[in-house]
């Protein structure tokens, strides 16, 4: 064979079919299964395909978004964080209770609130770094801290287990447009949290596929002590992927918040949970490398069609958590078949 013939036979060997790359996507499992809930629901609920009915789905989606955006990006890294959920209940009642103890402008308590809840994403990344201790000790036991500080703070400040209304408070109104406001389209209500949640999956998918950041949380995720030796900042990287998780739930605290004017002390024990399980069908690893923005979100779409869909169809409820779970375990079969079927084509 010449040397022009071999060469030609090496490019053939080498040329990939177009459909290689889509499916090695980590978000193909979950598209493939929010078409089939949708579908499904579609065929056996008669109003889910009513705009109001999808401007409701959309939100239940979004609020699990807003946090299952920068969990999935965490999980990339190779961590996880069991504080998440009553994050976004300590964010909301730093806000609410910091500008009703000040009488202060509203946009007060929400400033502070951000800062309290970046330190504690900062202090888990942090603890994480300098300890070695796994993320599941440090952040469960965060989740315990926080989750003694709200009920025992809130008594002690406001006598219960909720917080003082703050509607009559100046800032009240301008907070609420930016964080529970409506939004007609078409004579359809959709909530805010909507963009939100669409603008932290496009910053998200940015940073991941665009960015120097988004390489060293892939590389830190795969193996953080290979990625030290190449010059990767690991702790940096790690504390900052933490941060994230902590704006996520400053968002969804202010939400909470300004949507009901008062918080609850004890809500938010076991989302934490529910914002792994999108990522996860969403396609993310549990072991870290393995993700993508996008399919956290497709997740958090699949968690809303799936906890609104069973309503609309008037089924029992109770169904819904064995529903979530035969599809994170359906997810995590799909997830794994994708990942070996990339690096295969590799």
């Amino acid at each position: 064979m010449s040397v022009t013939q071999a060469k030609d036979a090496d490019e053939r060997i080498l040329q990939t079919s177009p459909l290689r790359k889509p499916l090695s996507r980590p978000e193909l499992g979950s598209v493939v299964g929010a078409i089939a809930v949708f579908v499904f629901f579609a065929f056996f609920a008669d109003s889910f395909l009513n705009a109001a009915s999808l401007s409701t789905v959309l939100y239940a989606a979004s609020t699990i978004g807003i946090m299952a955006v920068p969990v999935a990006l965490l999980m990339i890294g190779g961590e996880f964080d069991l504080s998440a959920g009553v994050m976004v209940t300590s964010s909301a009642l730093v806000s609410s209770m910091f500008s009703y103890q000040m009488t202060a402008n509203v946009w007060v308590g929400v400033g502070v609130s951000l800062l309290v809840t970046l330190t504690i994403g900062a202090f888990n990344g942090f603890m994480l770094t300098r300890t070695r201790l796994p993320s599941f000790i440090i952040t469960l036991g965060t989740f315990l801290m926080l989750t003694g500080l709200n009920l025992g703070f809130t008594k002690l400040i406001d006598g219960t287990v909720s917080t003082k209304t703050i509607a009559d408070m100046e800032g009240f109104p301008s907070a609420r447009d930016v964080f529970a406001s409506t939004l007609t389209l078409g004579g359809v209500g959709f909530k805010i949290t909507i963009l939100w949640w669409l603008a932290l999956v496009a910053v998200a998918s940015w940073i991941l596929l665009r960015t120097r950041a988004g390489n060293w949380i892939f590389a830190v995720g795969g193996n953080k002590d290979a990625a030290r030796a190449v010059g990767v900042p690991v702790t940096r990287t790690r504390i900052g992927l933490y941060m994230g998780v902590a704006f996520g739930a400053w968002v969804s605290g202010q939400h909470l918040l300004f949507s009901y004017d008062v918080v609850q002390s004890g809500e938010g024990v076991g989302n934490e949970l529910i914002y792994i399980i999108a990522a996860v069908i969403g396609g993310c690893l549990i072991t870290g490398g393995y993700g993508s923005a996008v399919g956290s979100a497709v997740g958090a779409l699949i968690f809303g069609m799936t906890s609104k869909g069973i309503v609309f169809a008037e089924w029992n409820p109770d169904w819904f958590k064995f529903f979530l779970g035969a599809m994170l375990l359906l997810a995590t079969l799909l997830n794994a078949w994708v990942r070996k079927r990339a690096e295969a084509t590799k």
